[in-house]
């Protein structure tokens, strides 16, 4: 089989040229293909018909793709799975990349439906006041950049590292080119043919190139964006490139890590926290066959208990079945190729010339299981020993990407800390501990060189996602030789791949960039109440002030008798004159309700339910006596394509809320969410 590149809207590939060996038992699975590309076609097509079908999609319109595109690739799942056994995975393993992979796409549906608004402009606000009258403000606006991303990959995720890098640039309204790293290629090729062959996204959204990336980067252009994944040796050269450098072409980079994982000394031999330990270890040394950018490289450990945990990881290991992922026993897999099993081998043996060997390191006895496994990508997994790692340098600067990790011990938490530093940044590290007060004085000083920390407990253990499981909704990346760069972390990588601009203006002209109310700004007010409207009908600026209502002893009373809140402030004349008011006040949480009193219309009608309230303030207090009431405008409006049972549509309205007493002073601010329904 010829692998294709997808370019320009067509399939490009018929010449076969190097060929791509099944992990397991090196036979041929594919080749690349030998027809060079034209990149000069991919960015034009990506510029003049990806771009402008992306952005005839508004947020919410894009997150409805990506959530059928994850159902439509979980339908399809079976096929990739069985391509994805040459790359030398587990069923377990293709699960993390796979799933992992349609599972970051339903994420990303979700949080784009749920955080983003109607149209292809988040307001990121408050407007705030410039001017001494009101009338001159600023706020920031985040905008499509108009522009190309270039995902280049790495081998070790070919599923996931493209739509965890693909769906926020996508919901930023992006095309994507995606490179994958060659030796596992033809596992990416076979999900974007699924991609293509779904009819799902637009024309243009997504091209693949098989093969290097030749002049490339030298075509791109400032609004366009890069990312990569690899090792930080290739970072270092691709950041540099003098085209990137030249127009500040945004450049993320997720590069090798050796991150560690921290036994604390409060946990003994006996604890069940010695034990998750262990097992973590373990995992991420097997998982994947240690193909994990986040694995576990270096395991720190009290020196007291360093020959325990070396016996039960030995131990644990040693029951580790390794071979052809096909057969049901089997518990680890290949490496990704041979030329990987060369290198994990080769930086084994730098590690080797510091430190000792506790198990494996490719020992004569060792044979995968299953038939050709002799000819496939198989390492054992390898487990060393530093005894002075302050002084072994090449254990804090070597990696071998594969199922290796090195024990060190160190005296003091103080030490551990500093060894966990000699990374020089990581992805990710854990600490292990039962103690909260190790874990408030470890953590803050770990964070500055680690981009996500795990802190494992009893307690977290039942539920926790792992050491090395990066999630949509968290940041992925980390500092130093990390690549410094950030990933996921929910909506933020959506706003990575948008313009931030700032914004000065009139409150009215303001509130015209943005489609969403600001304070301030010129407000549309009729003689039908708001609420009275139905979703398509209401005019952001649509406004209602209410009547007034005067607050008086009975309503804190009998407040009080409703709520159980009979707190001296409200209730305890003489205690109340001695506080900063002087006098007794309102519940706070009363003046929230006389407002939704003064402001609701209570007969049925196109707003169907209240769900939330945001930015909540009480600004002044309501004293018995006070006179207050209400100004109610339509603020922002998010259509989310949804219907109810009986197939009418609804949207999101969320209304500006300032209540203000007989001094026109605000005493309460806040923005309430409403389901509106359409017309049926």
């Amino acid at each position: 089989m010829t692998l294709q590149s997808f370019i320009g809207g067509r399939w490009i590939g018929q010449q076969a040229a190097q060929a791509l060996h099944s992990a397991v038992n090196g036979a041929t699975v594919a080749h690349t293909h030998a027809e060079a590309l034209d990149f000069g076609e991919a960015l034009h097509f990506a510029r003049r018909t990806g771009l402008p079908a992306l952005m005839a999609l508004d947020f919410q319109e894009r997150a409805a793709r990506l959530k059928a595109l994850a159902k439509y690739l979980n339908e399809h799942k079976e096929s990739l799975y069985a391509i994805s056994a040459h790359t030398g995975a587990t069923r377990a393993d293709s699960w993390v990349d796979i799933e992992g992979g349609t599972g970051t796409l339903f994420a990303y549906a979700s949080m784009g439906s749920g955080e983003l608004p109607s149209g292809n402009l988040i307001h990121e606000g408050p407007a705030l006041p410039l001017g001494k009258k009101g009338s001159f403000a600023g706020t920031h606006i985040l905008v499509p950049r108009g522009g190309v991303a270039v995902h280049i990959n790495a081998f070790n995720f070919p599923i996931w590292g493209l739509l965890e890098k693909f769906a926020p640039s996508f919901l930023a309204g992006m095309p994507c080119i995606g490179k994958p790293a060659t030796a596992t290629s033809y596992l990416t090729e076979a999900a974007v043919r699924l991609i293509d062959q779904s009819g799902i996204l637009p024309p243009g959204a997504l091209q693949l190139v098989i093969g290097g990336t030749g002049d490339l980067l030298d075509r791109l252009e400032g609004p366009d964006f890069v990312t990569f994944t690899g090792s930080a040796d290739t970072a270092a050269r691709l950041r540099v490139n003098a085209n990137l450098v030249r127009h500040s072409i945004p450049f993320n980079a997720e590069a090798d890590s050796l991150n560690c994982c921290i036994l604390a000394p409060d946990v003994t031999p006996d604890d069940e926290e010695f034990d998750l330990f262990i097992k973590e270890v373990a995992r991420e040394m097997t998982v994947k066959a240690g193909q994990k950018c986040t694995a576990i490289r270096r395991a720190i450990v009290p020196r007291q208990h360093l020959d325990a945990v070396a016996e039960r990881l030995k131990a644990r290991l040693a029951k580790t079945v390794v071979g052809d992922p096909a057969l049901e026993a089997v518990r680890m897999g290949a490496l990704a190729s041979q030329a990987q099993q060369a290198d994990v081998a080769e930086r084994v043996a730098l590690l080797r010339q510091g430190a000792e060997l506790v198990f494996g390191g490719g020992t004569a006895d060792f044979a995968p299981l299953g038939e050709g496994t002799a000819q496939g990508a198989f390492f054992q997994p390898t487990l060393l020993l530093s005894r002075q790692p302050l002084s072994h340098d090449a254990v804090h600067d070597v990696e071998a990407f594969g199922p290796v990790s090195t024990l060190m011990p160190y005296d003091g938490l103080d030490e551990a800390l500093q060894l966990a530093a000699r990374g020089k940044g990581s992805l990710v590290g854990s600490l292990v501990t039962k103690d909260p007060a190790t874990a408030a004085r470890v953590i803050p000083v770990a964070a500055a060189h680690h981009g996500r920390l795990l802190v494992l407990d009893r307690e977290a253990a039942a539920e926790s996602t792992g050491h090395g499981s990066p999630l949509p909704m968290l940041k992925h990346g980390g500092p130093g030789r990390a690549g410094g760069g950030e990933e996921l972390g929910g909506i933020r990588a959506v706003k990575h791949y948008l313009q931030r601009a700032a914004v000065q203006g009139s409150p009215s002209m303001l509130a015209a960039v943005t489609g969403e109310y600001v304070r301030g700004a010129r407000r549309i007010e009729t003689e039908v109440h708001p609420f009275r409207r139905h979703f398509e009908d209401l005019q952001i600026g649509e406004s209602l002030l209410t009547h007034r209502r005067t607050v008086g002893e009975a309503d804190i009373v009998a407040f009080g008798g409703l709520s159980g809140d009979y707190f001296y402030m409200h209730f305890d004349e003489i205690a109340a004159k001695d506080s900063p008011f002087g006098k007794r006040i309102a519940h706070g949480y009363f003046v929230l309700s006389a407002a939704a009193g003064l402001f609701v219309s209570p007969a049925p009608g196109p707003v169907l339910a209240n769900y939330g309230l945001d930015t909540l303030r009480f600004v002044k207090p309501v004293g018995i006596g006070d006179t207050i009431r209400a100004r109610l405008t339509a603020k922002r409006k998010i259509d989310r394509q949804k219907k109810d049972a009986n197939g009418v549509g609804q949207g999101v309205v969320a209304w500006d809320v300032e209540v203000t007493n007989q001094h026109d002073e605000l005493v309460a601010s806040y923005d309430i969410l409403t389901l509106v329904a359409k017309r049926a």
